[in-house]
């Protein structure tokens, strides 16, 4: 008896060890495995569409192909549904209210997994504080930042900004710019319709993003003008990217002035032949017709007062009936209303309507922001089938404009089943390999061996977005689960509860 205790012990002391230093994926790969049979895979790269299961394993996919099921592995049976990497968007607000919101339902509603934030020169303070509290307190979707002009110029130049940089004080941005690349930033935001951007010379920003490059960071950029001075913004980024040799990103690329409608053969024209000169440039794209941003940026000269600018802003970059204010602190009542019906109520004309509003806004601690119809479907439709396009939202979870709730399932609606703009193999790999591509985003947008169990499985006949300008938090339809890092955790349209994304920080 007392042998056979001793033999029982000596087992279960190899027992221990065993499940102590083996693999853990040798040690309970079949409990944590999961099995998604019957699925339609769209992989990401583009290829044609596969009848082939995925399995997953811990956070990433462990197999593609024709996989029997093995005992005690968790089955999901897709039923013929769209498998496909989850969406990365390229250009996010989503980070707004993150931590009070972690389940991110406006954005894995429409499978969205990885959201890159810090855009328009807008990024956290500390980045490498924001990126800790993300580990320690992760929400359902991984997220990657820039870092942001506007707030090294601001830590650098406070609000003697509206000047020139001195070398000086270059050279003291460029060792943030450093500080929040070796923290993991994917590389420079900046935001040059926004103060105090707007001020910045091209030789700052160039500077600037060649420190980004020491480190292999991009530059992506709401660039210095979407309408007026278009072309001259286009040949800037370009120079900025051939100067400091770095890739360069157009964000929410857009023809917003009605002078420029039907030019986006134009527009993609000047993009390739700077990618034929070797300047690595692409661009993401939202799939609507109007905007969201502030007042002021009708007005590039910051000549507030100026009639004759904000004639021209009502005559050629959107109406006073398409200009919709989301948020005005000074009068609450007139969010919702356009320009046309506020100077309707005032009894004043719409240039002056504008002005005024502008003025009671600039007041501070008051914030305004509005949605402007600028854009030509036809343009937005060229600009998407770009092929180094990608999509992105410019969202964020508690938004006036539909895009934050409605993006990529539009895309998959309007462009891919209703205007056959692209096909569901092109429209995926534009939120998903070419997403991660343009970011530097490694092992994500894509379904491969090894790569992350970021996973969308989604109906492509009834997927959806129902956001409007009227209502536009409502939900997308149509996505029935999103795996993050192979955890489910949005699960027949409802959050998991799970929180499983991660902080991405560039290699």
């Amino acid at each position: 008896m007392i042998a056979r205790l001793h033999a029982f012990s000596l087992w279960l002391l190899i027992a221990l060890v065993l499940s102590t230093y083996l693999p853990r994926s040798l040690a309970a790969a079949h409990a944590s495995s999961t099995l998604i049979s019957n699925a339609r895979v769209i992989d990401g790269t583009g290829a044609a569409a596969r009848s082939v299961s995925v399995r997953i394993e811990g956070a990433r996919i462990a197999a593609v192909g024709d996989l029997e099921a093995r005992k005690g592995e968790s089955i999901v049976d897709a039923r013929g549904l769209a498998l496909a990497p989850g969406f990365i968007d390229t250009h996010s607000h989503h980070d707004i209210g993150l931590f009070e919101h972690p389940d991110t339902l406006a954005a894995v509603s429409q499978g969205i997994t990885t959201i890159v934030v810090g855009q328009d020169g807008a990024s956290p303070k500390s980045l490498q504080a924001f990126l800790s509290r993300l580990e320690h307190t992760p929400a359902a979707v991984n997220v990657a930042s820039y870092i942001g002009h506007n707030i090294v110029r601001t830590a650098v130049m406070g609000e003697d900004f509206q000047r020139p940089a001195t070398p000086g004080e270059i050279r003291r941005m460029r060792a943030l710019v450093g500080e929040g690349m070796r923290a993991g930033a994917f590389g420079l935001s900046t935001g040059l319709e926004y103060d105090p951007g707007i001020y910045s010379t091209t030789s700052e920003l160039i500077a600037l993003a060649r420190e980004a490059a020491k480190y292999g960071g991009r530059y992506i950029s709401h660039i210095r003008s979407e309408d007026r001075r278009l072309w001259q913004a286009l040949d800037e980024i370009i120079e900025i990217g051939r100067e400091a040799r770095v890739p360069v990103q157009v964000s929410h690329m857009k023809l917003a002035m009605t002078d420029w409608w039907g030019r986006a053969p134009r527009f993609l024209a000047v993009m390739e032949r700077a990618r034929a000169d070797g300047v690595e440039i692409t661009g993401d794209v939202y799939p609507y017709e109007y905007w969201q941003s502030t007042l002021t940026v009708l007005f590039p000269n910051r000549d507030f007062t100026n009639r004759e600018a904000a004639e021209f802003a009502l005559r050629s970059i959107a109406p006073a009936e398409g200009l919709r204010l989301t948020k005005f602190t000074p009068a609450p009542a007139l969010a919702g209303k356009t320009i046309a019906e506020i100077a309707a109520e005032r009894r004043a004309d719409p240039a002056v309507t504008l002005m005024r509003l502008i003025a009671q806004s600039q007041v501070r601690g008051e914030e305004e922001s509005v949605i402007g119809t600028s854009m030509h479907p036809d343009d937005v439709a060229a600009l998407i089938k770009w092929p180094y396009a990608n999509i992105c939202s410019d969202g964020a979870l508690m938004d006036a404009h539909p895009r934050g709730a409605g993006t990529f399932t539009r895309v998959l609606r309007q462009y891919v089943r209703e205007r056959h703009v692209l096909t569901l193999e092109e429209a995926i790999q534009k939120m998903t390999a070419a997403s991660a591509a343009h970011m530097g985003i490694k092992d994500r947008g894509v379904i491969r061996p090894q790569a992350f169990a970021d996973l969308v499985l989604f109906d492509p006949e009834i997927v959806s977005d129902r956001a409007t300008i009227e209502n536009p938090s409502a939900m997308s339809v149509g996505i029935a689960k999103v795996w993050v890092n192979g955890v489910l955790v949005l699960d027949d349209g409802r959050p998991t509860g799970a929180r499983a994304g991660r902080a991405i920080r560039r290699d």
